[in-house]
């Protein structure tokens, strides 16, 4: 049996990914399905939402960037404990 010492660290991680939709989020996304798929839709439209949603990924991801960026290290974590707080 190994035996380890207890550390007694408040930093548990990053917290979980969430990849489920809100109730709200998904009626929104119903809306956007349908609209898409109306044949009066206007190509006009769509490229102009397809646009915006892609701008808004680029500035969320280069958000999570930074903010992983500046993510506090500990330096005083042995390497074992440390591997336990990287991305997944």
């Amino acid at each position: 049996m190994i035996m380890t010492s207890q550390i007694n660290n408040q930093f548990s991680g990053p917290p979980p990914v969430i990849i489920e939709l809100t109730m709200e989020q998904d009626l929104k996304m119903r809306q956007i399905k349908d609209a898409l798929e109306n044949p009066e839709s206007k190509k006009e439209d769509i490229i102009t939402v397809f646009l915006a949603l892609q701008r808004q990924n680029f500035c969320l991801t280069n958000n999570l960037t930074n903010l992983l960026k500046h993510w506090p290290s500990h330096q005083n974590i042995t390497p074992e404990v440390r591997s336990r707080f990287g991305i997944s």
